[in-house]
């Protein structure tokens, strides 16, 4: 074992951790996946042997005790995150949970003082303002490129969430479990969006189930689920300008990712044909001066900067999160999204439910 890598636990053996986070952390030579654990054993042993991991483990609490783990990754449901989060606190190691942090925002902020009062490094996977061309179209904002932002328009379609449903994902369908279109896929891209445009001053939202029986694809049983498959909010950003996002699930032709951004000066235009599992990153287009059409703007090299080209985007945000968690060890930067990125966005998720709620009265 090279002691001058980060090495690393993971606690989870489902799709997440087999397309995202393994081949992601293989590519990076900052890193050593050390350890695998998971509830079933032998899937445990069967992905570790896969991915040519040395340890496999039946149980998290065993692999929280190897000593020889600098960093615990929490991939397991969500309702396991925040427990499993704590005792990774409580072993004095530090820890990357998946995003949603927990299942509520009081335990979120009950999460983040216990790591802050550790003293341990803490990582929420918020990745997608790490891709390149979310990194690119920041530093364009920050730089002037589209003058003073005067309005923000996101649209993001995906067929998860409607009115079929996989076996593997019935969990997901109590609504308690905090796993739905506004937790995972407005987490992500309210993340992604307002680090680059600032964060909201004021909403308004509207939420809506518009599938309230779910069908398990497999045996046809038909469930009760009040889970929100379409949203829309409005509000203010800074300096006058006003944005709108809508997210729909349960879509049967997806319209991915969509995002307008006025200025004063010209107009940013983000795209990809799917919200999930990306095969590239973003296409980015910027219209201005007089130009009456939209022109790409390719994402320079240096922000490509990773060995990761031969990884689906999806995974590469991934990969670009732990780089920035690697130069924060080394340098004590503060670049990775936190537990208090993770508290705010539980927040913002409560402030649009609680809008819509106020509504509809």
């Amino acid at each position: 074992m090279n002691n001058s890598k980060i090495r690393v636990g993971i606690i989870g053996t489902g799709g997440w951790a087999r397309y995202g986070h393994i081949p992601a952390l293989q590519s990076l030579s900052d890193f050593e996946i050390v350890a695998l654990a998971g509830r079933n054993k032998e899937k445990v042993e069967k992905y570790a042997a896969q991915f040519n991991i040395s340890q496999a483990y039946g149980s998290p609490e065993a692999l929280l005790a190897n000593p020889d783990i600098d960093l615990i990754v929490v991939l397991a449901p969500t309702p396991e995150h925040g427990r499993l989060a704590k005792a990774v606190i409580e072993a004095g190691k530090d820890v990357y949970s998946e995003w949603p942090l927990s299942t509520t925002t009081t335990e979120s902020e009950e999460i983040l003082a216990m790591a802050s009062d550790k003293g341990v490094k803490h990582i929420v996977g918020l990745q997608r303002r790490f891709s390149p061309s979310s990194r690119y179209w920041h530093d364009l904002i920050k730089q002037g490129y589209v003058g003073k932002i005067r309005a923000v328009r996101m649209s993001v379609g995906v067929d998860a969430f409607g009115e079929v449903m996989p076996e593997f994902a019935k969990w997901a369908v109590d609504v308690g479990n905090f796993t739905e279109l506004l937790s995972i896929y407005g987490g992500h891209f309210h993340d992604m969006l307002f680090k680059g445009v600032g964060f909201p001053q004021q909403l308004s939202a509207v939420i809506k189930n518009q599938f309230p029986i779910t069908t398990i694809a497999e045996t046809g049983e038909k469930i009760p689920y009040t889970g929100p498959n379409e949203v829309m909010i409005i509000g203010s950003l800074a300096n006058d300008a006003l944005f709108s996002v809508q997210l729909e699930g349960g879509q049967t032709l997806r319209t991915g990712l969509q995002i307008d951004i006025t200025g004063t000066e010209s107009v940013l235009r983000i795209t990809n044909t799917r919200g999930f599992q990306n095969e590239d990153d973003n296409l980015i287009q910027g219209m201005r001066n007089g130009v009456e059409q939209f022109v790409d703007l390719p994402v320079p090299a240096e922000y490509t900067y990773l060995p990761v080209s031969h990884l689906d985007a999806s995974s590469q945000d991934v990969a670009y999160l732990y780089s920035a968690y690697a130069r924060d060890k080394l340098s004590e930067t503060s670049e990775v999204t936190t537990f208090e990125d993770a508290v705010r966005q539980h927040r913002l998720i409560d402030l649009i439910t609680e809008s819509s709620e106020r509504f509809f009265r």
